[in-house]
């Protein structure tokens, strides 16, 4: 059979409650009817005209992103700004999109657990506490973990090239020779970097670091590496698509689910020469 809105939007909260959301952040269904019938799911990173097209050329009829599509409230819908032609497609071809955003940054198995995997850090916890989580010590807003023997700066850097698919990062601060226990945050992580040095960190992973944040680790003797934003939570998408696959499986759902072949880092490493 084949799963209404409704069911997808139960499942995922089930997974990353929407509760976990962060007051200011817009998640769940923006777009669409609740008990609209699903057939084909196609899910990115960002609701650009980009991914929506891509919807449509593979008969998608709904969106899954982890970034949302309606983020401020909006008075008008103009369809010249790139939000607005977003909306106007999704209206007129039917297709419902949804959000799980700062719900699944905070979720037990969430974005920064996906990563700390692909970096292979063991014996994670979330860097913060969510005040309207209901398993404190699983669920929160970053991560810090461990490698139980230690590594070496070389085969760290190397565990972070493969995680991001980057071919350079920004460094603040000095890569340690040997590295154990790490910090990370997918996406805008920057004002949490005095926590993970508290909390032991070696190095703090995370994107958008500002600049002030920078020279504070510098003179902290602590190293901080920008991700970027894209990179850090890339990890979003194979963690929704495989938690949907889980659950098409079990509830026997007739369903096709995508994640997206045509999303791209919107940086573009360019050397001036």
């Amino acid at each position: 059979m084949s799963p209404q809105i409704k069911d997808i939007i139960s499942s995922l909260n089930s997974h990353a409650p929407f509760g976990l959301a962060e007051p200011w952040d817009n998640v769940g269904l923006l777009i669409g009817h609740p008990e609209r019938e699903v057939t084909s799911l196609l899910i990115g990173l960002d609701p650009t005209s980009t991914l929506i097209d891509e919807a449509i050329s593979i008969g998608a009829d709904t969106l899954i992103t982890h970034h949302p599509l309606i983020f401020q409230p909006i008075s008008a819908i103009d369809t010249t700004t790139p939000v607005g032609r977003v909306i106007e497609i999704a209206l007129q071809q039917g297709i419902n999109v949804i959000a799980c955003h700062t719900n699944l940054d905070s979720a037990e198995n969430g974005v920064s657990d996906a990563l700390a995997r692909a970096l292979g850090l063991a014996d994670l916890s979330p860097l913060t506490t969510n005040p309207r989580a209901n398993l404190p010590d699983q669920q929160g807003m970053g991560r810090i973990g461990r490698y139980p023997e230690g590594i070496n700066a070389s085969a760290f850097l190397q565990h972070l090239r493969q995680a991001l698919g980057l071919k350079a990062v920004h460094i603040a601060g000095q890569v340690p020779d040997t590295i154990r226990t790490v910090a990370i945050c997918g996406g805008s992580g920057s004002d949490l970097a005095g926590i993970a040095l508290e909390k032991g960190a070696d190095i703090f992973l995370t994107a958008e670091i500002k600049h002030h944040v920078a020279r504070w680790a510098e003179e902290s003797s602590f190293c901080l590496i920008e991700g970027t934003h894209y990179a850090t939570e890339r990890p979003a998408i194979s963690l929704l698509a495989d938690f949907l696959q889980t659950e098409k499986t079990s509830r026997k759902w007739d369903i096709s689910i995508t994640q997206t072949q045509t999303e791209r880092h919107p940086f573009v490493l360019t050397y001036i020469e």
